[in-house]
C-alpha cells in the first residue's frame, strides 16, 4: 500500500510541474521599425512574452541569427546596439524568446541605415573674362538622394542667364562685371545637409572712355590731353610718344626740362611746347584683362617749315685689311651748315687720342697701321638741329695673314649708280603709299640690282628709317605706315660696287584718316567678334626662288573684318607684313623673298588697329639659285716691273643666299692685230679672297673677271676689268723685285712661284739621290774586294809554326803546304784592296802586310806543326814601301821584297780594330775535314789601349 501510494504522489508532483512550465505568445514589448544615418549607433529594444522558466532573448536579421562576434553589435536586456552602423546593417529584424516550452518570434522591424549629403565634387575659384559662360560643379552622393539648390551671397542669381543642370551644376551665361561674387552650392535629405561655395571674379578689357582729341598749337603754350579709361580690374594708364622709348607714368615728371607730366587721373601736358614736341601722343591702358590704347596728334605751329634730320649720301663701307695697313671710313652728308659728325666703335665714342686715327675735315675717319684691335663696326653719327642720321661699316683683319692692300678698296663714285630721280606717289591708304620712280641712266661699274626706301616722319620720330630694300622694280607699295600721319620718302639704288646718293626727297604725303565706321563701334563687341574668326594657313605654294603664294581657309566670317594681315619673316629675324583686303580670294603672292632661305608665315583678321587670333605658323622654304650677283670690290694690282698681277675681291652682297664653294677667275688675253691669245683661268675655295696670277705676257690687252660658285652652278661674273702689262726697260724683268708697298709674305709668294724655282725644287733632290747613291756603290765595292781576299784566306790549311828564338826567316822564301806553283794572294795588288781612294788607311795597310807575312811562312815551314801561334811583327816602314809599290811580290822576283817579318813580337798579325770586321766573317768560314775543333773559332785578348798584350791566335 505504502509504495502505491508513493508512485501516485510522484505522478502528481511531474503533472503539476508540467503545469507550471509556460510561454506565452504575445511580446509584452515587440521591437520597432529603427532610421538612422551611417555612423551613427542604433538600438532596437525587445521585451520578451510571459513565461515559465523566463525566456531569454536573441534576434535575426533577415532570418539568419545576429551573432555577437562583431564588436560593434552587443546584446543587453533584450536590447540589441549596433555602435557604428553600416549600410550593411539595414534589414528586418526579429526578436526571438526561448524556453524550455520553445521560442517565439515577434513581427519583424526594419532597421534603415541612410547616408549623409557627400560632395564629390565641389564648386571652384573662377576668373573669366566679361561675355563668357562658366559652369559651378556640384556633385553630391547620399541616401535618400539629397536636393540641391543653389544661391548667391547677398544677392540673386542673375535673371534669365543661369541654369541648374541635371547633374546639378550651375551654369553662367554672358557673365557681366555685377556677376562677381560668392555662389553656393546646399544639398539636403533627411539625414543630413552640406553645402560648399566658390567666388566668381570677371575680367573686363581696358576700353578708352575718354579719347584724347588731336591738337594744334603755337609754340610756347601748354597743352593736356586727356584720357580716361574703364574696365575690372582698373587698368593703369601710361603715356609715350610714338618713335620714343621714353615712358610717360601718373604722378612723375620727366626730361626735357620738366615740361612733360601725367596725372593721377592720367591728363597729359605739356608745358612751353616747342616744335620738336610734334608728333602723335600714345595713352595705353593695360590691366591683365589686356590693353588697349589711343593716340593724338599734336602739331606745333612756329617751328621751320622743314624740319628733315641729315641725309648721309656716302657711308662707311665694310672692309678687309692686312695688319698694318691705311684704313679710311669715308662719312659724306646734306641737311645744313650746322652738321656734326662723329664717330663710334662698338657703340662707344671714339676719342680722338690715338695718333694712329685722324679725323679729317669732310667727315673720312682714318686709321694708320691697322691691328687686330681695330677690328669692330664703325658708324658714322650725323646730327643737326632736326635730328640725326648714322651709317655702320665694319673693319676685318685678315685671318690668314694675307696680304691686303696698303689702301683700303672703296668702291669710286664712277662706279656707284647714279641717284633714282625723285619718287612720285600713286596711291594713298591709312597705312600704305605706292611709290612710283624712274632710275639713272648712269649704272655704274655694274647693273643696279635692287633698290632701298627710306623714309621719315616728324610724329614718328627724328631719323630716317629703312622701310623697305631688296625692291626690285621701280614701283613699290609701302606698308605699315600710320594713319593721318605725313611722311617724305627717298630712293637709292643699289649695284655690287654700293649704293648710290639717294634721289631727291619726295613731296610730303599725309596717310589716309581712320575709316568712318570706326566711329560709334563698340570695340570690346568687335574684339570679341575677331577673336571668333579662325584662319588656317594652307601649305604654301613656290612659284620662283623669290616669289610664293599663300592661301587661306576661314572657318567663320564675321562682317568686322576688314582684311587679312599676312605676316612673315625669316627664322629668328623681325616680322614683315603684307595686308590683304578681305574679299573673295583668300590668298597673296609673297614676292622678293631671299633664295634659299626659311620663313615663317601666320595670318590673322584686323579690324582697323582691331586683330583677331593668330592662325598655326607654317613654314616656307625657298629653293636655292644661281647667284645673280657677282663678288664686290674686284681689284687687280701689278706686281712691280714683272709678269705677275693680284686679283682680290669681296664676296656678293648680303641678299645673295647659298654657300659659296669657290671663285673662279678668268684673265683672258688677246691681239686682234697679232692673233696673239693669252688665256689663265684658275679656281680657288671660297675661303680664299684673293690670287696670283703669274706669267701674264707684257703689252697683250687682259680682261680680269671672277663669279662665285655654288652647288647649282657658276653665278654672274663681275664686270671685266681691263689689264695691259708693262715692264720697265730701265728695270730688269725681275718678279722677285717687288713694289716696296708689298708685305714680305706677297713677295716671298711671288719668288716661290716663278718657273725657275719649282724647276730647281724638283731636280735638287735627284741630284742628292744620285750623289748618295755613288757613295754607297763605292762603299759597297771595298768591302766586296776585302771579301775576296777572306774567302781565299779561309780555304787555306790550318798551319802552325812554333816560335823558335833566334831562328830567322829569309824575306824572298814561301813557306807552308802552298807550293810554288799556286799563286801568291798578294798577286792582286794594292788597288784591288783600295779600289776607290787610291790610299790605304792604316788599318788597310796592317791588313795587308799581315796577309803577305803569314802566306810568306806558310812556304817556309811544313804543315806538321799544326798547333803553334804565329806571330809577327809589321814594319810600318816596309808597308809604306808595299803601300807605294805598284809590282807583287813574288819569288824570283827582281824587287826585294821588304815585308819579311821579325823573329818575335808581341802585336798580333792583324790589328785589334781590324780584326772586329773580321771575326764575324770568321764565323760563317767552313771548317774542313780533318780539322782539330780547337781551330773552329779564333779567340782574342784585348785590352783598352790595344798594345802590350800577347794574344793566342787560332787560324783556320
Amino acid at each position: 500500500m505504502k509504495i502505491t501510494g508513493l508512485s501516485s504522489l510522484n505522478r502528481l508532483n511531474h503533472a503539476n510541474a508540467l503545469l507550471s512550465q509556460v510561454l506565452r505568445d504575445d511580446f509584452r514589448q515587440a521591437p520597432s521599425d529603427v532610421v538612422v544615418a551611417a555612423g551613427e549607433p542604433a538600438v532596437l529594444e525587445c521585451v520578451p512574452p510571459r513565461g515559465h522558466p523566463e525566456p531569454t532573448v536573441s534576434w535575426k536579421r533577415n532570418n539568419a541569427r545576429v551573432s555577437n562576434k562583431d564588436d560593434r553589435i552587443s546584446m543587453r536586456g533584450g536590447k540589441l546596439m549596433i555602435s557604428h552602423t553600416r549600410k550593411s546593417d539595414a534589414g528586418m529584424y526579429v526578436c526571438v524568446g526561448t524556453n524550455v516550452v520553445g521560442e517565439r518570434d515577434s513581427d519583424p522591424a526594419e532597421l534603415v541605415v541612410y547616408e549623409r549629403p557627400v560632395m564629390m565634387r565641389r564648386p571652384v575659384n573662377q576668373v573669366v573674362m566679361e561675355e563668357e559662360t562658366i559652369d559651378f560643379l556640384c556633385e553630391v552622393h547620399g541616401d535618400p538622394a539629397p536636393t540641391v539648390r543653389w544661391r548667391r551671397e547677398q544677392a540673386e542669381l542673375p535673371r534669365g542667364r543661369f541654369e541648374i543642370r541635371s547633374d546639378n551644376s550651375l551654369r553662367l551665361t554672358g557673365v557681366r562685371e555685377e556677376d562677381e561674387g560668392t555662389y553656393t552650392c546646399m544639398s539636403e535629405n533627411s539625414v543630413g545637409k552640406t553645402e560648399a561655395s566658390a567666388m566668381l571674379q570677371v575680367h573686363v578689357p581696358p576700353q578708352i572712355a575718354i579719347k584724347p582729341r588731336d591738337q594744334n598749337s603755337a609754340q610756347g603754350r601748354n597743352v593736356t590731353f586727356r584720357c580716361g579709361t574703364r574696365g575690372n580690374p582698373s587698368p593703369a594708364i601710361f603715356w609715350k610718344k610714338e618713335g620714343s622709348q621714353m615712358l610717360l607714368f601718373p604722378g612723375q615728371h620727366f626730361s626735357q626740362s620738366g615740361r612733360y607730366s601725367v596725372s593721377m587721373s592720367g591728363e597729359l601736358s605739356i608745358t612751353d611746347v616747342h616744335p620738336e614736341d610734334s608728333g602723335y601722343y600714345i595713352c595705353q591702358a593695360i590691366s591683365v584683362a589686356g590693353s588697349v590704347l589711343t593716340k593724338a596728334l599734336l602739331e606745333v605751329e612756329g617751328g621751320p617749315s622743314h624740319r628733315v634730320p641729315p641725309i648721309i649720301r656716302q657711308g662707311p663701307a665694310n672692309q678687309t685689311l692686312a695688319l698694318g695697313s691705311v684704313a679710311q671710313f669715308h662719312c659724306h652728308a646734306i641737311g645744313g651748315p650746322s652738321l656734326k659728325i662723329g664717330w663710334e666703335k662698338d657703340g662707344k665714342k671714339i676719342v680722338e687720342d690715338d695718333p694712329r686715327m685722324n679725323l679729317m675735315e669732310n667727315g673720312t675717319l682714318q686709321i694708320t697701321n691697322v691691328e687686330d684691335m681695330d677690328s669692330g663696326m664703325y658708324t658714322c653719327v650725323v646730327s643737326s638741329a632736326t635730328g640725326e642720321s648714322s651709317w655702320s661699316g665694319t673693319l676685318t683683319m685678315r685671318e690668314d695673314g694675307a696680304p691686303g692692300s696698303s689702301v683700303p678698296r672703296v668702291s669710286e663714285s664712277i662706279q656707284l649708280p647714279g641717284p633714282p630721280q625723285r619718287p612720285v606717289v600713286t596711291e594713298v591708304t591709312r597705312g600704305t603709299v605706292t611709290l612710283t620712280w624712274q632710275s639713272n641712266p648712269h649704272e655704274g661699274g655694274a647693273a643696279v640690282t635692287s633698290y632701298i626706301i627710306e623714309a621719315f616722319s616728324q610724329s614718328v620720330g627724328s631719323v630716317w628709317q629703312t622701310v623697305a630694300d631688296r625692291v626690285k622694280r621701280e614701283k613699290h607699295t609701302v606698308i605699315g605706315l600710320y594713319p593721318n600721319t605725313v611722311y617724305l620718302f627717298i630712293v637709292r639704288a643699289v649695284n655690287s660696287y654700293g649704293l648710290s646718293d639717294p634721289s631727291p626727297i619726295s613731296e610730303p604725303i599725309r596717310t589716309q584718316d581712320g575709316s568712318p565706321t570706326e566711329q560709334g563701334v563698340d570695340h570690346r563687341h568687335v574684339q570679341r567678334e575677331l577673336g571668333e574668326v579662325s584662319v588656317f594657313l594652307q601649305k604654301p605654294v613656290v612659284l620662283s626662288p623669290t616669289s610664293a603664294q599663300v592661301s587661306w581657309t576661314v572657318s567663320r566670317q564675321s562682317q568686322y573684318v576688314q582684311g587679312y594681315r599676312l605676316l612673315y619673316r625669316c627664322t629668328g629675324s623681325v616680322w614683315l607684313v603684307q595686308d590683304v583686303k578681305a574679299g573673295p580670294e583668300l590668298s597673296t603672292v609673297l614676292s622678293d623673298l631671299r633664295t634659299d632661305t626659311e620663313y615663317e608665315v601666320k595670318v590673322l583678321p584686323y579690324f582697323n588697329e582691331l586683330q583677331g587670333l593668330d592662325s598655326p605658323l607654317v613654314l616656307l622654304r625657298t629653293p636655292e639659285e644661281v647667284l645673280s650677283a657677282p663678288p664686290q670690290a674686284v681689284s687687280v694690282v701689278q706686281l712691280s716691273n714683272s709678269s705677275s698681277i693680284r686679283v682680290s675681291w669681296e664676296p656678293p652682297s648680303d641678299d645673295q643666299s647659298g654657300i659659296v664653294l669657290e671663285y673662279k677667275v678668268w684673265c683672258l688675253g688677246s691681239d686682234s692685230e697679232m692673233k696673239t691669245e693669252s688665256h689663265i683661268n684658275r679656281t680657288v675655295d671660297g675661303a680664299v679672297l684673293s690670287i696670283l696670277l703669274t706669267g701674264l705676257l707684257p703689252d697683250l690687252q687682259y680682261n680680269v673677271m671672277v663669279a662665285a660658285v655654288t652647288i647649282l652652278g657658276v653665278g654672274e661674273h663681275s664686270p671685266p676689268i681691263d689689264l695691259v702689262l708693262t715692264l720697265s726697260l730701265d728695270m730688269p724683268s725681275d718678279p722677285l723685285q717687288k713694289d716696296s708697298s708689298l708685305s714680305l709674305s706677297e713677295q716671298i709668294t711671288g719668288v716661290v712661284c716663278q718657273p725657275a724655282f719649282i724647276a730647281g725644287l724638283g731636280v735638287a733632290p735627284w741630284l742628292a739621290l744620285m750623289g748618295f747613291s755613288g757613295w754607297l756603290y763605292c762603299r759597297h765595292r771595298r768591302r766586296k774586294e776585302l771579301g775576296h781576299y777572306t774567302t781565299s784566306f779561309a780555304y787555306t790549311p790550318a798551319v802552325g809554326f812554333a816560335h823558335i828564338e833566334g831562328s830567322g826567316l829569309s824575306n824572298g822564301s814561301r813557306p807552308g803546304m802552298l807550293g810554288s806553283n799556286m799563286g801568291n794572294v798578294t798577286q792582286n795588288g794594292k788597288d784591288s784592296v783600295n779600289c776607290c781612294s787610291g790610299k790605304l788607311d792604316s788599318t788597310d795597310r796592317y791588313y795587308n802586310v799581315a796577309i803577305s807575312n803569314y802566306l810568306s811562312q806558310s812556304e817556309k815551314y811544313s804543315s806538321v806543326s799544326t798547333d803553334s801561334p804565329i806571330y809577327s811583327t809589321i814594319n810600318t816602314a816596309a808597308a809604306e814601301d808595299l803601300q807605294g809599290s805598284n809590282t807583287p811580290c813574288t819569288q824570283g822576283s827582281n824587287t826585294p821584297c821588304t815585308q819579311g817579318p821579325d823573329s818575335y813580337a808581341s802585336t798580333p798579325v792583324l790589328s785589334n780594330f781590324g780584326f772586329f770586321g773580321l771575326v764575324q766573317d770568321l764565323d760563317q768560314w767552313t771548317i774542313q775535314s780533318g780539322q782539330s775543333v780547337e781551330y773552329t773559332k779564333m779567340q782574342y785578348a784585348r785590352t783598352s789601349n790595344g798594345t802590350g798584350t800577347n794574344c793566342t791566335s787560332h787560324v783556320l
